[in-house]
């Protein structure tokens, strides 16, 4: 069984800036996706294993930069906007492109972020 261990988030000013940071127990690719009250679940990010490939979802490409050390990935978010308040789930698998269609294989069980003023 994977584990996932998800830390960061929380509560921050528009402009601002979080680090979400995810540890697995193992090599995946590994990734972000959210999920904010009465809306779709949305790609958010992800690196491949060997931090060769990164992928970001539109609305937040230029602002969230997503990497990894080892089997930790982070999450760097600046420019904060109050529609990226969601959950943020940390998702990993073996293929990138699984959790860019939201199918990842393994799933943290989230942390909320909230942009607000």
């Amino acid at each position: 069984q994977v584990q996932l261990d998800e830390s960061g988030g929380g509560l921050v000013q528009p402009g601002g800036s979080l680090r979400l940071s995810c540890a697995a127990s193992g090599n995946y690719a590994m990734g972000w996706l959210r999920q904010a009250p009465g809306k779709e679940r949305e790609f958010v990010a992800a690196i491949t294993w060997n931090s060769e490939y990164t992928d970001y979802g539109d609305s937040v490409k230029g602002r969230f930069t997503i990497s990894r050390e080892k089997n930790t990935a982070f999450l760097q978010m600046n420019s904060l906007k109050p529609e990226d308040t969601a959950v943020y789930y940390c998702v990993v698998d073996q293929r990138l492109l699984q959790i860019r269609r939201l199918r990842g294989e393994h799933w943290g069980r989230g942390t909320q972020v909230t942009v607000s003023s």
